[in-house]
């Protein structure tokens, strides 16, 4: 402890992680330390099942049709998306033509603009150009280009384009879906981040007690913990270690379901995701369902989890995802938490503190991706550079191997 560090980090969720492994690449001395027992926090994977049970103040246990409880590892903020056969949508003309153009869409060549300016076209005249109806465009912004609101129709049509571009090239490199999940559940990749700051130099600490975060002239210069003192130049956390710089944006509710069975009209799928456009039901936020089953390692043979969120808009969250618990019936188990969402009061600039936002009701990486991105580039003062980081370890792991 008694060190310094160009940047401590507290909390090890995912996007603690990524940035803590990201920083010791860039040669940055890293230490990272985490008040609880176990990596991930509030995105922690919860194994054997009876502590999920215990966690959610169910007395009673899981029942022994549950199986083994060792053999659940139950994600508590599932972060993925799961593609369906899209062929049926893919067979109708008018959008065949919308993905052609979009996979020879080059903004570097006008020549492919097809009388589009990327710049100044919206998207709703983008679509309006293909007669793309009220279906597809839902389907396209909320489950392709994996917007939240329909905000974007009126915004210049290039960053909905290249999100696009990214599903479509994913889905083509990876074949049946265009995202990963982990075996084991998502606990894995919080450790997988560490593990791979550690390679480069990186000090961990679990179970260490974060006594205060020590400021001078307005600017971070160290942690206490335990009557000790690391000095640090820049910290990064998530937003439970500083709640005066932090405001409360929102709630989510996320609804956990144990089910004996694959969601209907799924083709028996053994991992899917659902995504409910906000205006389909009268909402300002979509619903998301997302399930993965034993076939993943986190629940027992024969056994489905399927998680239910969004963002809450009234006094009665429960009834917000009627619609999606609907789809997922009969329910064997259900698990209710409703969490507060939070966001910093300022970027971090003269403190030199760069904290995290909550997890959003979203399932997939979209939004923790842009955050990291986000933190990194008030930190570095630069973009983040994904392929200078991969030659940066080729070089590491290339002089290891000689």
């Amino acid at each position: 402890m008694d060190e310094e560090y160009d940047v401590i980090v507290l909390g090890t969720g995912l996007t603690e992680c990524i940035l803590s492994g990201i920083m010791s690449v860039n040669g940055k001395k890293v230490l990272h330390m985490d008040r609880n027992p176990y990596y991930g926090g509030e995105s922690s994977s919860i194994t054997p099942l009876e502590e999920l049970y215990k966690r959610f103040q169910l007395l009673e246990g899981p029942p022994e049709a549950m199986g083994r409880g060792r053999d659940w590892n139950v994600d508590l903020i599932p972060k993925f998306l799961m593609a369906n056969d899209l062929m049926g949508m893919f067979e109708k003309r008018r959008f065949r033509k919308f993905l052609v153009f979009v996979a020879n869409f080059d903004e570097n060549d006008p020549k492919t603009f097809e009388g589009v300016d990327p710049q100044s076209t919206s998207m709703r005249d983008v679509y309006r150009k293909f007669d793309l109806g009220q279906d597809v465009i839902d389907f396209t912004g909320h489950a392709l280009a994996l917007y939240r609101t329909d905000d974007y129709l009126d915004q210049p049509c290039l960053e909905t384009i290249n999100r696009i571009k990214l599903y479509s090239e994913s889905l083509a490199r990876y074949g049946k879906s265009p995202y990963l999940y982990p075996l084991y559940g998502l606990g894995e990749l919080p450790q997988g981040f560490a593990r791979l700051s550690a390679i480069y130099g990186g000090t961990y600490m679990l179970n260490k007690p974060v006594d205060d975060i020590i400021m001078e002239n307005g600017k971070v210069v160290g942690v206490k913990s335990e009557g000790e003192v690391a000095r640090c130049k820049q910290l990064i956390c998530d937003p439970s270690y500083i709640p005066d710089r932090v405001r409360k944006a929102g709630q989510v509710i996320r609804i956990i379901c144990i089910l004996s069975h694959p969601i209907k009209n799924t083709n028996d799928a053994n991992s899917c995701q659902i995504i409910i456009p906000q205006n389909q039901v009268n909402r300002k936020s979509d619903i998301y369902v997302c399930m993965i089953s034993y076939a993943h390692n986190v629940a027992a043979q024969g056994k489905y989890i399927a998680i239910a969120s969004t963002t809450v808009e009234t006094a009665e969250p429960e009834k917000e995802v009627e619609p999606a618990l609907e789809l997922l019936e009969p329910i064997d188990q259900k698990f209710v938490a409703i969490s507060d969402l939070y966001e910093p009061i300022d970027d971090g600039s003269e403190s030199q503190v760069f904290c995290s936002c909550s997890y959003d009701a979203t399932t997939h990486f979209e939004t923790t991706c842009n955050d990291i991105k986000d933190i990194y580039k008030r930190m570095a003062g630069s973009a983040f550079d994904f392929e200078n980081m991969k030659r940066k370890q080729n070089d590491v792991f290339g002089e290891a191997d000689q």
